[in-house]
């Protein structure tokens, strides 16, 4: 007879785990003999106390004892605020001892006594020495509070019941790790005390082991993961892959001190604390900040690369604080540089808010109070935006250079999204940041890192330190799942020589000019009127069947300001619009003043973001361009419409929008309107892998070499005496005739003008792969002033009118070659009504690996789509889904054999899904059911056997009622009823005359029965 474990079978693996980490000793509740309402063992805490402030006069240390046991506050959540701060950071006590004074000799006794005063830090653990702490791992501890009740498993540190653990069955399908979170949900109504002093909790039933703070909701308890930071475990959130990668004595005093907080939110504090890649992301950061700060290493510490969404605010927050407490750095300066404070507001906010943790944070309000506040000798935390690290005007001209403002070696510079702001090292904010703390040591983080010749992320900043990609931010529930539909609204093409038409007018352009030209022609396609009625129909439409089953908001995200407005004044006309509200810049002198309705001041911008992140309030839908897609976080938000080409990071940076944890959110939806498919395959391909490495082509040294060739090939061509040597600080005039001199010497001559051109164009190709060579100041200002001469010799040879003109053509040569037609789903050809695709599905990727088209891609989801909904419907009916399935993979493999084109491939499996949209017409056309359709279908391949339509028909009717009249639970793991089943059917066939090809038929019946009822509960239920 089998034997079932039970609950406690976890909690003592965990006890058995716990004791053999070198540190952990253990006792069971029963043993422990104090005040069932006490949840502190008090003389614990007291002799470590007495043991590690032994010089401290025992009064004080009653007292002491005293406040790290009462916690202010009206509710539990300040309660244990304050009793954190104490854990973490200590109290401060002085006292006074008398101290005798030098004998008197005429008297020959001492003098009269003066005192003295003591100061002393106190701390609750040692966080310096883990070994001089008290680990005891308690069961059973029974507590008496409103009621009694019973923790599985504590641990206490020097006393302090600092983590609780909540276990379920593994075995009981019905003791769930949910039921876990819900028990100590009534633990904290019920024995509050316990939570006052709790630090972590941990839920577990087994399979399933979760750790969060207390106080937050379920979504947010996470499994842990690693034990070493760098492998992953796969097997579902082991238990003891937490208590061996988090539990550790010293790891678990770390995480304790500087991995959770409190942040205060609308009136409430919010506990928080780090997930798994959070603090070994940290961890190795700070490792090799040591090893990288001046002047012990070279200042480039190196690139933290976490998924947009996945904590990486907390995480900066968290690598702050600690910071400032390392002892080695004394007191550093932490400048967080941001590119535009608009975009970054978020994370001044979450900085602010994690005051625990980083202090007070001082926000440079212009570039003079940069300066001031750098110049200080103080530690802190500076927030500025790169531009405030600009050039002056001063009494004798132009800055040349950005003044020195420290030389100090404890200046760390984080960048946030460092691929955007950290390349103009040559010339820039970035180069007068560097001039401005020449030993500051920088850091980056970035959620979208890239790795093209233009942002070479590792050679500005040093190496990855720690990665963390969509794909695991996904299977970790960091954040929650994005799903692809796309629903193309089509521009038919007319004009079958486009192209050609398109290559002459643009001929002579640049590939930014053309790239220009063309993206103003896309811009004007995509907003004409007949195609944004559709697209807002559409929208419309599908959002309201959205939140008909899933409560949230929308985003729009369009290609110009332009085509913002054409799509709120389309959306908004429409019957049944929810609010909706245009998010973007304005220039009211230049903008059209129909526009005025979308102007906002600063205060009404930050009044509608409120309303659009208030799940309850009336403002459903934004319409974007730009804003709001980085640097802006909404939990409700659940669907984006996108309707803007999009690529790379910053195609990744918008979807992410939608992937927020929140409430019961199950996942974020894209539905593109546009055609982003390929391009969405393709980054996240990128970012889910070891993309973002930032390697370059050319060796860095060699490409120095050639800039430098590149900078005597451009001298030659320069009017004889030119002299730049005081470009940087020449005067805006004097600047101005140099240039002039220059450029009408080198257009005077056609062949000249095209050599510097493409001399110039070779030299800044290489500037980025060179900047951060040790060197670059040599050379620096030949690059700067050859970019200054070849921008203007440029702007000689393809002026911007011409280049109006050309996009005016281009936009004509459209208008004439396409014609709009209605939006289209994707697949809705293939009749299938679950179609979304999760954007790191393997199948998805592949597409991106394989650099497939756009119909190959189409083939790819529609083929997952059709087979997934094989794979739900093949239980009901074996044989017919098996030949479906072979259909499917026999079309895909004839495709990649090249025996037909993708057209002809989507057509068929376009005919397989109608097969199976067509099922419920065949079924009443034979007069079966679904489940008696299923035995038709064997009998019926079985010609040889039975060819009578009619016989057949009998015995599908008779055979179905006899397996259902000898069904019981459990039938198929019994032999005895097995074997009733296979009688009845045997005899009802050879009663009709059925003996040829009768064993084969037999294990059919039986295998489709078994996959058919193998879960029976009774007649209802199946039915």
């Amino acid at each position: 007879m089998s034997r079932y474990l039970a609950e406690s079978t976890i909690e003592d693996a965990a006890i058995e785990w716990l004791t053999a980490i070198n540190g952990y000793s253990y006792s069971h509740g029963a043993d422990i003999h104090r005040p069932l309402t006490k949840v502190v063992l008090e003389d614990r805490l007291e002799q470590f106390l007495q043991k590690r402030y032994s010089h401290v006069p025992a009064k004080l240390l009653a007292e002491v004892k005293q406040e790290f046991l009462y916690n202010k506050g009206t509710d539990l959540q300040y309660r244990n605020h304050d009793f954190h701060k104490k854990l973490s950071k200590g109290i401060s006590k002085s006292w006074k001892t008398p101290t005798p004074n030098p004998p008197d000799a005429s008297i020959g006794t001492f003098g009269s006594r003066e005192e003295k005063i003591q100061f002393e830090h106190f701390y609750p653990v040692d966080y310096d020495n883990w070994q001089n702490n008290d680990f005891l791992v308690v069961n059973q501890f029974s507590i008496e509070g409103r009621n009694k009740r019973r923790p599985d498993l504590l641990i206490f540190i020097n006393g302090l019941p600092l983590v609780l653990f909540e276990f379920k069955n593994m075995f009981d399908a019905e003791a769930t790790v949910e039921n876990a979170f819900n028990q100590v949900q009534h633990y904290i109504e019920d024995i509050p005390a316990l939570f006052e002093y709790n630090a972590l909790a941990i839920i577990s039933d087994g399979a399933t082991t979760l750790h969060g703070m207390y106080s937050s909701g379920f979504e947010w308890f996470a499994a842990w993961k690693s034990t070493d930071g760098i492998n992953t475990v796969s097997n579902d959130f082991a238990l003891d892959t937490l208590i061996n990668g988090l539990l550790l004595p010293q790891r678990l005093l770390q995480y304790i001190r500087f991995y959770i907080f409190h942040e205060p939110d609308k009136g409430k504090l919010i506990k928080k604390g780090a997930k798994y890649h959070q603090f070994f992301g940290i961890q190795f950061a700070l490792e090799q900040t040591k090893a990288s700060i001046r002047p012990v290493g070279d200042g480039k510490i190196g690139v933290i690369w976490h998924t947009t969404r996945s904590g990486k605010s907390i995480t900066m927050a968290i690598y702050t604080g600690i910071l400032r407490q390392l002892p080695e750095l004394k007191n550093p300066t932490i400048v967080v540089q941001v590119d535009r404070f608009d975009l970054n507001k978020q994370l001044y906010e979450d900085f602010v808010a994690a005051k625990d943790l980083v202090g007070d944070v001082q926000l440079a309000s212009s570039a003079d109070d940069l300066r001031k506040l750098l110049s200080a000798d103080g530690g802190g935390v500076i927030f500025s935006t790169i531009e405030k690290f600009r050039l002056k005007e001063t009494e004798d001209g132009k800055e040349a250079k950005h003044p020195e403002l420290s030389t100090r070696e404890n200046i760390i510079v984080i960048a946030d999204e460092c691929h955007r702001t950290q390349y103009g090292l040559l010339q820039g904010f970035a180069r007068n940041l560097r001039n401005a703390l020449p030993n500051a040591s920088f850091i980056g983080f970035t959620g979208t890192p890239v790795d093209s010749k233009d942002a070479d992320t590792e050679a500005v900043f040093g190496e990855i330190i720690h990665r963390y990609d969509i794909k695991q931010a996904t299977e970790d529930k960091a954040v929650v799942p994005i799903y692809y539909e796309p629903r193309l609204a089509k521009l038919h093409l007319a004009n079958t020589n486009i192209e050609e038409e398109a290559e002459e007018i643009t001929e002579g352009l640049t590939d930014n000019q053309k790239n220009k030209v063309l993206w103003a022609a896309a811009e004007d396609a995509a907003g004409a009127a007949e195609r944004v009625e559709e697209v807002a129909t559409d929208i419309l439409q599908h959002y309201l069947q959205r939140i008909s089953t899933l409560e949230g908001k929308a985003m729009i995200v369009c290609m110009s300001r332009r085509n913002c407005v054409k799509m709120y004044d389309a959306i908004t006309a429409l019957e049944g619009c929810p609010e909706v509200a245009v998010i973007m810049t304005t220039n009211i002198a230049k903008d059209p003043v129909a526009w005025k309705p979308h102007v906002r001041t600063k205060e009404a911008m930050e009044a509608v973001k409120a309303r659009f992140k208030d799940p309850d309030d009336a403002l459903k839908i934004v319409i974007v361009r730009d804003m709001w897609l980085t640097g802006f976080d909404n939990p409700a938000l659940h669907t984006m419409y996108v309707d803007k080409i999009m690529n790379g990071h910053n195609l990744i940076q918008a979807i992410n929008r939608v992937s927020t944890v929140f409430r019961d959110k199950p996942s974020g939806l894209i539905v593109d309107y546009i055609g982003i498919g390929d391009n969405l395959s393709a980054a996240t391909k990128k970012y889910t892998g070891s993309g973002g490495s930032g390697d370059v082509t050319i060796p860095v040294q060699e490409a120095f070499e050639m800039a430098k060739d590149e900078i005597a090939a451009l001298k030659a061509l320069l009017p004889a005496g030119t002299d730049y040597s005081r470009w940087m600080s020449m005067s805006n005039g004097d600047q101005l005739r140099l240039i002039s001199t220059v450029v009408n010497s080198i257009v005077a001559e056609e062949e000249r003008s095209k050599d510097f051109l493409l001399f110039e164009k070779r030299l800044s190709g290489l500037a980025p792969i060179i900047k951060s060579h040790d060197e670059i100041e040599e050379i620096t200002l030949d690059i700067i002033f050859f970019q200054h001469v070849g921008a203007a010799v440029r702007k000689i040879k393809y002026p911007v009118t011409n280049i109006r003109q050309k996009e005016g053509q281009i936009k004509e040569l459209i208008h004439r070659s396409i014609e709009s037609e209605a939006v289209v789903d994707v697949f809705a050809m293939a009749g299938i009504p679950k179609f979304d695709i999760s954007i790191i599905n393997d199948d998805f990727l592949a597409a991106a690996k394989e650099k497939k088209s756009g119909n190959e891609l189409k083939l790819e989801l529609i083929r997952q789509i059709i087979n997934n909904e094989i794979k739900v419907r093949a239980n009901s009916n074996l044989i017919k889904y098996r030949k479906l399935k072979e259909s499917v993979e026999k079309i895909i493999n004839d495709y990649h054999n090249h025996f037909f084109d993708s057209l002809v491939a989507l057509q068929k499996l376009r005919e397989v899904a109608g097969d199976m949209q067509e099922e419920d017409n065949r079924r009443k056309q034979l007069g079966f059911t679904e489940e008696e359709e299923a035995f038709y279908e064997i009998l019926a391949k079985h010609k040889t056997a039975i060819s009578d339509f009619s016989l057949i028909q009998e015995l599908v009717k008779e055979i179905t009622a006899n397996i259902k009249k000898n069904l019981q639970i459990d039938w198929y793991k019994k032999p005895d009823a097995k074997a009733q089943i296979l009688l009845a059917v045997k005899r009802s066939l050879l009663k009709k005359g059925v003996s040829q090809e009768l064993k084969d038929i037999l294990d059919e019946i039986m295998e489709q029965a078994e996959a058919r009822y193998k879960e029976w509960f009774g007649e209802e239920e199946v039915a």
